[in-house]
């Protein structure tokens, strides 16, 4: 797959491969067998390792069958170890990798929705396979990335970080927080700097680490309130019960991880908050709702209802749901 010499670029061939067995569930298996093809006891390195990226970025897209799995599995523990790498090629390094996505895209099955696959990911998915990054990533793997430095962590670290630098910077009495944009450049600054674990300490003002917050949820792999919940969610909009009953059925680190951001926006929601800033709950719930929640329709009259439904939702949460046992939880 990776040693035909063609016209499109190398991304853009992955792309057509990713997009084919993304939509077409029967081509998936034959994908992963001319790629295991490609990458068994193959001398031409630059081969090799487009045969290895390709079959790491497609696990991040897409699971092979069940009856196809162990085949997989077996072939990737083969070369897990150091003395499978190929003269510049970590072949270890990818086996490992595509291990982790194998199980992962065993859980959550293939990327969800009705929009294809993007350049941009499938360029995010081959960045990741060397420099795993917080943002564009499962929470589970953001979790697992941070284990290390905090061990005892419950939540993630830039989640955390992040907000408490926005209040430290008295977002709370900044007129248009979270609405109005920071800097771009200082925005990507940042967010270099928080891949890089060094916390942020020098923001002119706080529109920079909110619109990097904002950015964080919205480029979550997964969406923080998964597709599964999407349409009870737009459903059950104004009720608070039923929308509290959706919280609590969320895997524990997506409840946890929206319970604080809930909890965090309701110390803005406050009047004596809202009044300075320009940001009452409505403001927020719609600044906040597409970070949260993902219409995966493509049909535009859908998209246009539900946005409206997404904010309500956002918006009951923030004026009922109790988020008190957050208190010491990080």
């Amino acid at each position: 797959m990776g040693d035909r010499k063609g016209k499109q670029a190398p991304m853009s061939v992955a792309l057509d491969i990713i997009t084919k067995g993304w939509s077409t569930i029967n081509l998936r298996d034959e994908i992963y067998i001319q790629l295991m093809r490609q990458t068994n006891e193959n001398k031409r390195e630059e081969s090799l390792q487009h045969g290895w990226e390709l079959l790491a970025i497609c696990l991040h897209f897409f699971p092979p069958s069940m009856k196809f799995h162990a085949y997989l599995e077996a072939y990737l523990n083969k070369h897990k170890e150091g003395v499978c790498d190929y003269g510049s090629v970590p072949v270890s390094h990818f086996a490992n990798h595509c291990s982790q996505r194998l199980e992962r895209a065993l859980q959550t099955g293939a990327k969800k929705g009705v929009r294809k696959p993007t350049l941009e990911e499938v360029e995010q998915a081959k960045k990741a396979i060397f420099h795993p990054s917080m943002f564009g990533s499962m929470l589970e793997d953001v979790m697992i990335l941070q284990k290390e430095r905090f061990p005892d962590r419950q939540l993630p670290w830039i989640q955390i970080v992040l907000s408490e630098e926005v209040l430290r910077l008295n977002g709370t009495q900044t007129e248009g927080i979270f609405r109005v944009p920071g800097d771009i450049d200082e925005v990507n600054a940042l967010k270099l700097r928080c891949d890089q674990w060094i916390p942020p300490s020098d923001c002119p003002d706080p529109h920079i680490p909110a619109s990097l917050l904002k950015l964080w949820y919205r480029e979550l792999y997964e969406p923080l309130i998964p597709a599964q919940f999407y349409q009870t969610c737009v459903d059950n909009y104004s009720n608070a019960d039923a929308a509290i009953s959706v919280v609590n059925r969320l895997p524990d680190i997506n409840r946890l991880v929206l319970c604080y951001l809930v909890r965090f926006l309701q110390v803005f929601a406050a009047p004596e908050n809202a009044a300075v800033t320009k940001m009452d709950v409505n403001n927020l719930a719609m600044v906040m709702a597409p970070n949260c929640l993902r219409c995966e329709s493509d049909d535009p009259r859908v998209i246009f209802e539900n946005t409206r439904k997404e904010m309500a939702f956002i918006r009951t949460l923030i004026q009922s749901l109790d988020t008190s046992f957050m208190e010491g939880i990080v």
